[in-house]
C-alpha cells in the first residue's frame, strides 16, 4: 500500500474553508502519490476506502459538469461500475440512495454502452443527450443532493481520516 501523507496544517486549513476544499486535499494526495488518474496496477497499491473517495471524486466531477453521459462517454464507465464503488457506498460508507442509484445507472450503461463510448464530434455527443432521456432523472438527483451527497462523504472520511492518510 501507498504511503498517503497530508499535513495538519493543510487539512486545517480546508476544514476552515468547507468540506469541497477538506475533501480535496484528499484527492490531491491521492491522485498525486498514484502519479494522476488511477490505473489498475495504482489501483492496487490503495486500500478501498482510498479508491472509493477517488471513484467519488471522478462520479462528482464529470456528472456535475455533463451528467451520466458525459461520465460514460469519457471512458469511466468501466471504473465506477465495474469496480465495488456503488457496493463500497452501501455497505461501508451507509450512502444506499446513491448507491441504489449507480446500480440502476449500471443497468442503462450495460443497455446503451456501446453507442455512449463511441468516439464522435460535438454535435454527435450532444445528440446522446436527447437519445437517452432515461439518464436525465439521474443527473438531475445527483445535481440536486450534490452537496448532501458531499457531506456524507466528507463526513465518512473524516471518520475514518486513517483509513486515508496519514496526517502530519
Amino acid at each position: 500500500m501507498k504511503q498517503i501523507v497530508v499535513k495538519d496544517q493543510d487539512l486545517s486549513q480546508a476544514a476552515l474553508e468547507g468540506m469541497d476544499a477538506f475533501l480535496q486535499v484528499f484527492i490531491d494526495a491521492l491522485r498525486e502519490a498514484i502519479g494522476g488518474e488511477p490505473t489498475a496496477e495504482t489501483m492496487s497499491e490503495l486500500n478501498a476506502d482510498q479508491m472509493t473517495l477517488l471513484c467519488w471524486d471522478t462520479l462528482h466531477e464529470e456528472v456535475m459538469d455533463g451528467g451520466f453521459i458525459q461520465l460514460i462517454h469519457n471512458g469511466y464507465g468501466p471504473f465506477i461500475f465495474k469496480n465495488p464503488f456503488a457496493k463500497a457506498l452501501n455497505k461501508m460508507w451507509h450512502m444506499r440512495e446513491l448507491s441504489k442509484r449507480l446500480y440502476e445507472v449500471h443497468t442503462l450503461w450495460l443497455e446503451h454502452r456501446e453507442e455512449l463510448e463511441r468516439d464522435c464530434t460535438d454535435e454527435e455527443f450532444m445528440a446522446l443527450f436527447e437519445r437517452f432521456p432515461q439518464f436525465d432523472d439521474y443527473d438531475d438527483w445527483f445535481v440536486e443532493n450534490e452537496e448532501q451527497l458531499t457531506e456524507q462523504v466528507a463526513r465518512y472520511v473524516d471518520a475514518n481520516i486513517e483509513k486515508f492518510a496519514q496526517i502530519v
